[in-house]
């Protein structure tokens, strides 16, 4: 009997001991955590969408200048890079043969005003016949047209510019022979620049219904190859004839006034076409991310629970995105704190004022 006490004694002491040891499970209740972000709404202004093309920078006028004769090149009276005016003489060609029959035909003209002038002093004495001086007077006209003819082609031999510019480098020195036809120099009137830039298809087709065919409504930009924009603005002037089958492309042409001289023929650069859009709907877009290749906002209820939601990117600019205004009109949707929450939470907002929130964008949509 004291042995089995003894027993129970023990049991009862080992399980004393064991729940002593086993902490106890106390019921913890978590508080929910609610977490704060900051909201913004979509503003409605007018915006410019600016969309580059790759471009080709001409001169209004690049012609080759060229030798009219044959003959040594005598005198070079114009320098690399000098801006001439129209008529300055550039070059001078030797006139070799053509200075010999300007002078024969200037001596015949001579021969022939003394016969005139001979015969008609015989009519008036009554020597010679009215037929007579007729022949004599159509020869001394034979005459002088031969030397207008010579002293024409005299002239050839003088090659001057045909308009203001600027010329090209030289292909030819002093004393060198030249034949008829051969390149001098280029001259490049660089006043106003041809700007050529290649429009897809179909911006082609969006471009003629924007505009319906007003070039003067859309404002042009050049973007040149330092990254600084040219000080003038130019405008769409005209647009080719036909696509090029193999690009799918149409070339159209920007003129810009060039007043400085400062671009020149061949370079290159970039044409940025400016399309103003009136009450279009924009939003930051460090509000919004990316998955699969779709665009998506935390748009938050009435109740601060989160929502996902999708928005439809029409252009997009340096920090912001015009959107179709369905889906983000009217709502606040996060702007701060977008990866920290997910669809379905439950958030407290800090609203901050859509137009405050675009004034601190480096695009503020103006």
């Amino acid at each position: 009997m004291k042995a089995a006490s003894i027993r129970f004694l023990l049991v009862a002491l080992l399980s004393l001991v064991v729940a002593s040891c086993v902490p106890r499970r106390e019921e913890k209740v978590e508080e929910e955590q609610v977490q704060k972000v900051v909201t913004t709404g979509a503003l409605v202004r007018d915006v410019t969408i600016t969309q580059p093309y790759v471009c080709q920078i001409h001169c209004q006028r690049h012609i080759n200048v060229c030798a009219l004769e044959i003959g040594y090149l005598e005198r070079i009276k114009t320098k690399e890079g000098q801006l001439v005016k129209e008529g300055d003489l550039l070059f001078q060609v030797l006139p070799t043969l053509y200075k010999a029959r300007f002078d024969v035909e200037a001596a015949e003209v001579k021969v022939a005003s003394l016969e005139f002038n001979n015969t008609e002093r015989l009519f008036k004495e009554k020597v010679v016949s009215q037929n007579e001086l007729s022949l004599q007077q159509a020869k001394l006209a034979k005459a002088q047209a031969k030397a207008s003819l010579a002293e024409s082609e005299l002239k050839f031999t003088e090659v001057r510019a045909p308009f203001d510019g600027i010329v090209d480098r030289l292909r030819q020195q002093q004393g060198s022979l030249v034949k008829e036809g051969e390149v001098l120099t280029t001259l490049s009137d660089n006043s106003v620049m041809w700007v050529y830039f290649n429009v897809p298809e179909a911006r082609y087709l969006d471009y003629m219904a924007e505009t319906k065919g007003d070039k003067d409504s859309n404002t042009v930009e050049l973007l040149l190859a330092n990254g600084k924009k040219f000080s003038q603005k130019g405008k769409i002037a005209t647009i080719v004839a036909k696509f090029d089958n193999e690009t799918g492309n149409i070339p159209f042409r920007a003129d810009f006034p060039n007043p400085d001289r400062l671009l020149r023929h061949g370079q290159t650069g970039n044409v940025l076409v400016n399309k103003n859009l009136k009450g279009a709907t924009v939003i930051p877009q460090r509000a919004t991310f990316e998955n699969l290749d779709k665009r998506y906002v935390l748009v938050v209820g009435q109740d601060g629970i989160v929502k996902q939601r999708e928005v439809k990117v029409l252009h997009e600019l340096e920090d912001i995105f015009v959107v179709k205004p369905e889906g983000v009109a009217g709502e606040r949707f996060v702007l701060e704190g977008i990866f920290q929450v997910h669809d379905g939470d439950k958030v407290e907002c800090e609203q901050r004022d859509p137009a405050e929130v675009m004034a601190h964008l480096k695009n503020t949509a103006e």
